[in-house]
């Protein structure tokens, strides 16, 4: 899903009460999950869209702060 970001993605899983979808990025060591939601309109929510970019851009700056964290501790 572009309009999220790179190499993000929607896993679609249609069960009998509802058409789920997963939002997700595949990063070198992890998989992660953004948001799961039931859908109900052809296109993805822009609420859940403008969610799963905070969500990235969240952890994008956590896992950055842990990276210097390491490398001034010695790690």
């Amino acid at each position: 899903m572009p309009s999220i970001g790179p190499r993000c993605h929607e896993l679609r899983v249609n069960d009998v009460r509802a058409n789920w979808r997963l939002m997700y990025r595949i990063d070198d060591d992890a998989i992660v999950i953004l948001e799961v939601f039931a859908k109900k309109t052809p296109k993805t929510p822009k609420p859940v869209v403008a969610l799963c970019q905070k969500r990235l851009k969240e952890y994008d700056r956590d896992k950055q702060d842990e990276s210097k964290q390491a490398k001034g501790s010695g790690r």
